[in-house]
């Protein structure tokens, strides 16, 4: 990495993502380019971005560690899924050709933006049905759909995590009778979890650019106790909104890259 300015960049491009992923998610979209505008290779780029993001997304889960409260037995019962699906994911980034998932990625991104966008209905559709049956009651932890949805998630965060965060909340929302605040707080700890486990399985796998991976690791640290300050202060339909917002702009910069 050469001159202040690329140096500079990528450490505002880490207080960036660090902010995003802790608030939205997609926060990858940001860092990500900003590597490759460097002239790192694509892989070397994605590996240094998910190490060097990994303090980020463990600041963002300790900011939103009040919404955490009572979701102990879900989150650790989720944890197992997205160690396992980050593992496989980071193995399947190193031998299989990067057109086997880019094409797909804007599908499942946009797919979990109208399952963003539609909850409450959903939601609501779900609990009237509940009730017309006589089954009122819901698993805390979602059952073995949302395990398995989870852990699949956590497939695609170990090979590419942008909008990771964002397929995860979806997927919650969906199967939890929960508030969104604290769906994000779980959303921070399966990122970063993934992150951690992927960057692990790298470091033994794949080359590093250092420089760039400190940078993003001081930037993101920061950004994400930002993130989650300003995040845990949205109301549900204005996070609800972001969310969707940033989705977007993950998709059309997916679909063009």
């Amino acid at each position: 990495m050469e001159g202040l300015g690329e140096i500079l960049a990528v450490l505002a491009a880490g207080v960036g993502a660090g902010a995003v992923n802790a608030a939205v998610g997609s926060g990858t979209l940001i860092s990500f380019p900003v590597l490759l505008a460097t002239g790192l290779p694509p892989v070397t780029a994605t590996v240094s971005n998910a190490l060097g993001l990994v303090p980020g997304s463990i600041s963002a889960a300790i900011g939103y560690r009040r919404e955490l409260a009572g979701q102990r037995g879900r989150v650790l019962k989720w944890s197992a899924g997205a160690v396992l699906g980050g593992l496989t994911g980071a193995t399947l980034l190193l031998v299989l050709p990067a057109a086997a998932f880019e094409a797909i990625v804007p599908v499942l991104v946009g797919l979990a933006l109208v399952l963003v966008a539609f909850q409450p209905l959903i939601g609501r559709r779900l609990r009237e049905r509940r009730a017309r049956t006589g089954r009122t009651a819901v698993r805390a932890d979602g059952g073995p759909p949302l395990l398995v949805g989870l852990t699949l998630a956590s497939v695609y965060g170990g090979y590419f995590s942008a909008a990771q965060g964002i397929i995860y909340v979806s997927l919650m929302g969906m199967r939890l009778d929960d508030g969104l605040q604290r769906l994000n707080a779980v959303k921070n700890v399966l990122v970063a979890l993934v992150n951690t486990v992927a960057a692990l399985f790298f470091l033994f796998a794949a080359d590093f650019d250092w420089t760039a991976v400190a940078l993003l690791a001081v930037g993101s640290a920061a950004g994400g106790q930002i993130g989650a300050a300003a995040g845990r202060r949205l109301r549900p339909a204005v996070l609800r909104t972001l969310i969707v917002v940033v989705g977007t702009v993950a998709i059309v910069q997916l679909s063009t890259r």
